[in-house]
């Protein structure tokens, strides 16, 4: 029998919740709303402005499960709230306030990243027992209230692609407490890197230094002990952008004058570059990526046939699903399409 029950889960940005279409939110399984912050030990949503809609997703599409998704880049005090029993009990209160407060379904981390603190935020070498602790507690908090409600809410993170994350965490034990694992198998070059190459591909090509890849990030998780039913991998609507690329082997795997930073979204890629004002397309077949290059410039993606590819990907390996960074980059909305018929069509 196939499986029909798939993950396809999509971050929104607040702002952007009041412009989501009908349509495309019946395409989704899952809305992560991005994103509530951590403020001295508990879960803080006031800066939101457009949690209000949410009544009105709810009950247009009931089947959708919506997640508050806590953290992002550069948003701090997960350590200092997981360091102590009652910094780790607070914020397992505050998760259950927000579910109390708001129609949420569960409640979705994303920091960035245990045990590291490159995105100028708190770390310490305890955060890998300590985000398991955290994970635990807020799971029990969560099973408290969903007993009184007669449900079961959920508990996801959102986790870095490469090694250093299960380096710096104990996944083998953190996924008991997690419905799901959403890999972000995006940025998996760019910002650090002045490589040229893909930053959202399936696989690794021939040539490329650098190993990492969609495949490879599976592979890490599920040998560092995730079920392979708990993964999630992503995809990205929005590019990585190189300039000063030597133009050799159209661009690719050579090293530029810049490091690999944030590019067009896709809602300007197809209205700008993709075979436009002097960027041709290119399909790596290794990668199952494609990329434009202009001579000078290298442009790194997702689009509609390589989210195909990681589509089938799923199903020859029994992931749960994928999941996008982030709604508002497509205004075609082509790659949630082709995410839907993949997987559900």
């Amino acid at each position: 029998m196939t499986k029909t029950n798939y993950v396809v889960a999509g971050y929104a940005v607040d702002a952007k919740l009041p412009a989501m279409t009908s349509e495309d939110l019946a395409k989704l399984t899952h809305l992560n709303v991005a994103f509530g912050h951590v403020l001295n030990d508990q879960i803080s949503t006031e800066h939101l402005q457009h949690l209000g809609r949410l009544q009105d997703i709810k009950r247009e599409h009931p089947e959708l499960c919506i997640l508050l998704s806590v953290g992002g880049w550069g948003a701090g005090g997960f350590s200092e709230a997981a360091s102590t029993e009652t910094g780790r009990r607070s914020m397992a209160e505050s998760a259950v306030r927000v579910l109390a407060e708001h129609p949420f379904d569960g409640i979705d981390l994303d920091w960035e990243y245990p045990s590291y603190g490159e995105a100028e935020i708190a770390s310490s070498p305890d955060d890998k027992t300590n985000f398991t602790l955290l994970l635990k507690t807020i799971r029990e908090a969560l099973d408290r209230k969903g007993e009184q409600d007669g449900r079961h809410y959920l508990l996801t993170i959102a986790a870095g692609a490469d090694q250093y994350y299960v380096d710096g965490t104990e996944m083998d034990q953190a996924q008991k407490y997690l419905d799901f694992v959403q890999l972000m198998t995006y940025d998996m070059r760019g910002g650090f890197q002045v490589l040229t190459g893909h930053h959202t591909n399936l696989y690794t090509p021939q040539g490329d230094l650098f190993r990492i890849s969609t495949d490879a990030s599976v592979n890490i998780f599920v040998r560092a002990g995730v079920p392979k039913e708990k993964i999630v991998i992503g995809a990205a609507f929005y590019s990585r952008v190189w300039h000063q690329v030597p133009d050799r082997n159209r661009g690719l795997h050579q090293m530029a004058g810049t490091t690999g930073g944030y590019g067009p979204n896709y809602t300007t890629l197809a209205a700008d570059y993709i075979n436009k004002n002097g960027y041709t397309r290119y399909w790596d077949a290794e990668a199952c990526a494609p990329y434009l290059f202009n001579g000078s410039s290298l442009i790194s993606y997702d689009d509609a046939e390589s989210i195909v590819h990681k589509c089938e990907y799923i199903k020859n390996e029994s992931l749960a699903g994928i999941m996008f960074w982030e709604y508002s980059c497509d205004d075609t909305h082509q790659l949630l399409d082709a995410m839907y018929r993949g997987l559900k069509g």
